[in-house]
């Protein structure tokens, strides 16, 4: 204890036994009965102040309590240590031996009491005293920082409340605490020899000494703390006005960007005809303002924009390896792109491991293509399928053939039908008819085609330009295999190829001296009539 303190000590006990001096003529004058009734009355009010005090704002009697009990375990440690010292120098018995064992065990236990209460240290209200924590500051620096700051500074507002009502509570505490003192001071009068009340009466001034310094520096600290939390406060809303500002002008800046975008394509749409152009204008003008749009927002909550690209660069190389098809699909679309080798709405050919589909290119996305196949030969003579949505990664077009049957403004394919005919059969006459019948059916095509390959020449070295039907002759092993080939449309071909074939058929069969080959047998009983020349022959 300190010797100011000491010395206040000493003063308000000889207050207190001036009071009792001075009271005690008074009390001399009333009866025994008296007396004694007026004991009981004080004995109850101080046990109900005392229960009050032991209810109601519990947590600083508690601290103080537990550190009276820390000081007591502490005192009882010393006097322990001391006696096991004693005891240890002086010559060993069966008695003390055994006293000497229990005083161990007590130290241990009062050891492990010390350590309970240790954090007490030299003050009874420490960690009461000690304002509640909200954590650092938070910086703001991007809008969604702004839940943040807002929820810091609501929490640390509760917590200001909640450590301003502690004044409250302990201004409420000391006056319970001067009431009991006069309580005390009032039984020592009626019964001056009870030294239970005079003990009481000084722990109660003890305690009304601490809860007052307590009290003083609650309400310093009460200040400084207030003062830190405007700080914190003023520091967070400015930073969230810098922020709101900057998400609005990113927010006017968008808005401007899509405004064009939208004026763009309206352009687009008005003055652009052909829709395969229409589809890729505006996937690029789609691509080029969410790059855009993602530029400015990156760019705007980025404070180091050369670590940003030193860590991108480190973490491309790692998902490089990681996720390497992916990022072939993306060079593989950009190939596309630039290369303009497949187009939105032209029909393709895509082998995989032997798997053959045909179909028209609905979408081309940075990662696939997009194709819905078509009842075509492929699906007739292979799949047995159609309709299906097939993907195709991007990055198929370095590994996997891919064929494009309408690539610029070429529109047309080459299809062929063959026939079989006898040996004996008049091929030349079978020739000139599916000639004809090809010229015939072919005619528009021939001439689209050729129109479409002029315009290629500028782009491609064409050296073969004969778009007229071709008919080819060719000897097998079961008769004359006649193969024409003619021009049709690449997006219907099957229905070009079906007319085609069945007036070949009809043809050849209204023909004497055409006979269409099929796998047969034939027997002959007798000796083989000779073979008749052709009319107009030998002559």
């Amino acid at each position: 204890m300190s010797q100011p303190f000491f010395v206040k000590f000493i003063a308000i006990l000889f207050l207190a036994t001036l009071f009792v001096a001075h009271a005690s003529p008074s009390l001399e004058n009333q009866t025994a009965g008296e007396k004694n009734l007026i004991l009981e009355q004080k004995i109850e009010e101080l046990e109900k102040l005392q229960k009050n005090l032991s209810k109601e704002n519990s947590v600083w009697i508690k601290s103080y309590d537990s550190y009276i009990a820390y000081r007591d375990v502490r005192k009882s440690l010393r006097e322990v240590k001391w006696r096991i010292a004693e005891l240890q120098n002086q010559r060993s018995s069966g008695e003390k031996k055994l006293e000497l064992e229990a005083l161990l065990a007590k130290e241990k236990i009062l050891s492990e009491q010390v350590l309970l209460f240790q954090d007490q240290g030299g003050s009874p209200f420490a960690d009461l005293l000690k304002p509640d924590e909200a954590g650092d500051v938070p910086s703001i620096s991007n809008p969604f920082d702004i839940i943040v700051g807002l929820s810091y500074i609501k929490r640390q507002t509760s917590q200001f409340q909640d450590y301003a009502l502690r004044s409250e509570d302990l201004q409420e505490i000391i006056t319970n605490l001067e009431q009991q003192s006069h309580l005390y001071r009032e039984l020592l009068q009626l019964t001056p020899k009870d030294n239970e009340y005079r003990i009481g009466l000084d722990n109660t001034l003890v305690k009304i000494e601490k809860s007052k310094l307590a009290l003083d520096t609650l309400k310093v600290t009460t200040k400084a703390y207030e003062k830190r939390i405007d700080s914190s406060e003023a520091k967070i809303n400015k930073e969230i006005k810098s922020q709101v500002y900057k998400l609005l002008t990113i927010g006017v800046v968008i808005f401007v960007l899509l405004l064009t975008v939208f004026l763009l394509r309206r352009a687009v749409k008005h003055y652009v005809i052909d829709n395969e152009r229409f589809y890729m204008i505006n996937k690029v003008v789609t691509l080029v303002s969410v790059a855009l749009i993602s530029i400015i927002i990156l760019f705007s909550y980025i404070d180091n924009v050369g670590y940003f690209a030193t860590i991108l660069g480190f973490a491309s190389a790692g998902l490089a390896i990681a996720m390497r098809d992916w990022f072939m699909s993306l060079f593989g679309w950009v190939v596309i792109f630039v290369g303009g080798s497949i187009h939105v709405g032209d029909r393709i050919r895509f082998v995989k491991e032997g798997m053959e589909y045909v179909g028209d290119v609905l979408d081309i996305s940075p990662l696939r293509i997009t194709i819905m196949e078509d009842v075509t030969l492929t699906t007739v003579e292979h799949n047995r399928r159609a309709g299906r949505i097939v993907f195709i990664p991007n990055n198929y077009i370095f590994t996997s053939m891919i064929a494009n049957y309408s690539h610029g403004s070429l529109k047309t394919v080459w299809d062929g039908i063959d026939i079989m005919i006898t040996f004996d059969s008049d091929h030349k006459k079978a020739v000139h008819i599916t000639k004809e019948i090809c010229r015939k059916y072919s005619k528009g095509y021939t001439e689209i085609t050729r129109k479409q390959l002029n315009k290629l020449r500028d782009r491609y070295s064409l050296k073969s330009t004969n778009v007229e039907p071709r008919v080819f002759t060719f000897i097998e092993s079961n008769g004359i295999k006649v193969s024409s080939w003619y021009l049709t449309n690449a997006y219907a071909t099957l229905t070009l190829r079906s007319t085609i074939s069945a007036d070949i058929i009809d043809a050849f069969n209204a023909e004497d001296t055409i006979t269409i080959a099929y796998p047969t047998t034939r027997f002959y009983s007798t000796i083989i009539p000779p073979k008749e020349m052709p009319k107009g022959e030998g002559q």
